[in-house]
């Protein structure tokens, strides 16, 4: 039986840390952010973490 393909797009939507922590990117930065505040601006470019159950699946389908 061959090996299982890593899902490469996946690859390249998130970053996984040395404790198996799964980051991705937050949403809504594209446009309409000259309305906001500083904070909600500088929390927009901080990554932030997976759910648990979803880092799960995220981390069987990286084998």
């Amino acid at each position: 039986m061959p090996k299982m393909k890593t899902k490469k797009a996946l690859v390249k939507k998130i970053k996984v840390t040395k404790g198996k922590k799964v980051l991705r990117r937050s949403t809504g930065q594209n446009h309409y952010n000259s309305k906001e505040n500083g904070k909600v601006g500088r929390d927009k470019k901080s990554d932030q973490r997976l759910f648990r159950t979803d880092e799960k699946n995220v981390l069987k389908a990286l084998h």
